[in-house]
């Protein structure tokens, strides 16, 4: 009998099929802190990243949005104030923790017009050929078990004309920046889940996950191979975090 298809979960090769529970379990565990620790753990620069986001998303009144991985609605809350009543802003993920939460973050701010909510995977998008302008995946893709496959299930619902922006974590560019950026993320990072969030194993996968997410040309490479085109990337905060962009035509 073959043995059954593995991939990386961390630092941890487990089954295919037992990924997306593995990554479920971490987010279920973390929701209801994810904000307060996204703040502790980049010192509140995330905001400023995903500010870039909006900024390079060339949304405008009256667009489709579809905000993938959109956890607690950061990015769903901007872009439904741009596009306005006569747009639409589709928050999306995989975990139902992470929806709940960004759903009620949504009804606190009293957006409820243009956003609509779906449980979804990435990899397999629930939505019609060639119907969104923009689709942003901020901090979500690492965690996809086929890459590729969610960056081609992306190019077929963008219409002609719209792009796909895809913000995570990457690879510094300086050696120094490295070094100092490996003692924070496996010394200081588990203690604040700990912390924080009584969870330093969560915050261990996490930081794991990064390491084994493709670096800037890679993922470059890998949009290309897509069908993306015009396919560039902007290094933020010394390449810690790297912005994505791909057009289609």
């Amino acid at each position: 009998m073959s043995e059954s298809k593995t991939t990386h979960f961390g630092y941890k090769d487990v089954p295919v099929e037992e990924k997306a529970g593995k990554v479920a379990e971490v987010f279920h565990s973390v929701a209801d802190k994810y904000d307060v620790m996204n703040d502790l753990m980049s010192f509140g620069i995330h905001r400023l990243w995903k500010r870039y986001t909006i900024e390079m998303s060339g949304v405008r009144k009256g667009h489709k949005v579809l905000d993938i991985a959109g956890g607690t609605g950061d990015l769903a809350a901007k872009f439904s104030k741009i596009v306005g009543d006569s747009g639409e802003v589709v928050l999306s993920d995989i975990n139902a923790s992470m929806l709940g939460v960004g759903r009620s973050r949504m009804v606190d701010k009293g957006l409820l017009t243009n956003i609509d909510y779906v449980q979804a995977n990435a990899e397999s998008l629930p939505f019609p050929d060639n119907y969104f302008d923009c689709i942003t995946i901020a901090f979500g893709l690492r965690n996809v078990t086929e890459k590729a496959n969610a960056l081609k299930s992306m190019y077929r619902i963008v219409k002609p004309g719209g792009r796909v922006l895809v913000l995570e974590f990457s690879k510094p560019v300086s050696p120094l920046l490295s070094k100092i950026y490996d003692l924070y993320s496996f010394k200081l990072l588990p203690k604040i889940g700990e912390l924080v969030a009584n969870d330093s194993e969560s915050y261990q996968y996490l930081a794991e996950s990064i390491r084994m997410h493709p670096d800037q040309q890679t993922l470059k490479d890998m949009m290309s191979e897509a069908g993306f085109e015009q396919c560039d990337y902007h290094n933020l905060t010394g390449g810690i975090v790297a912005l994505h962009r791909g057009f289609k035509f």
